[in-house]
């Protein structure tokens, strides 16, 4: 008995793409994460150029909302990210970043807080007195 090695018009491949997932994005997501992108841009850079706000604190916080609005933009119509998008994985896993960048964060301006708090006055009248 010989086994015969199957001819290549034998061979039918069947290749079956699948995907329940979100998809990528359609050229009026991009252009609408685009339009979205420049306005979120636009304007905090006006508000800087205009000097809208008198108090430099008040548009440092303005800014960091537009930065973290335009990194939601960002997320949803260019990286596609969603709790449905490949079983919810990638919304845990920016959620563990997250977590883990405030942990970070939080934690560095805590000690850099505590050591400025604790550390010894050196002004410059402070620096004739030392040994």
């Amino acid at each position: 008995m010989s086994a015969r090695a199957p001819a290549s018009d034998d061979v039918h491949v069947e290749v079956v793409h699948d995907h329940h997932e979100a998809g990528h994005g359609s050229r009026k997501g991009y252009i609408t994460g685009f339009v979205l992108s420049a306005i979120l841009t636009a304007i905090p850079f006006w508000l800087v150029m205009a000097e809208v706000f008198t108090d430099p604190r008040v548009t440092s916080l303005v800014i960091m909302a537009f930065a973290v609005v335009q990194i939601v933009v960002h997320m949803i119509y260019f990286l596609h990210m969603n709790a449905r998008s490949e079983g919810g994985w990638t919304m845990m896993a920016l959620i563990f970043t997250i977590v883990l960048v405030v942990i970070a964060l939080s934690g560095s301006l805590w000690v850099m807080y505590h050591l400025n708090t604790n550390m010894m006055p050196m002004s410059p009248g402070d620096m004739r007195n030392m040994p």
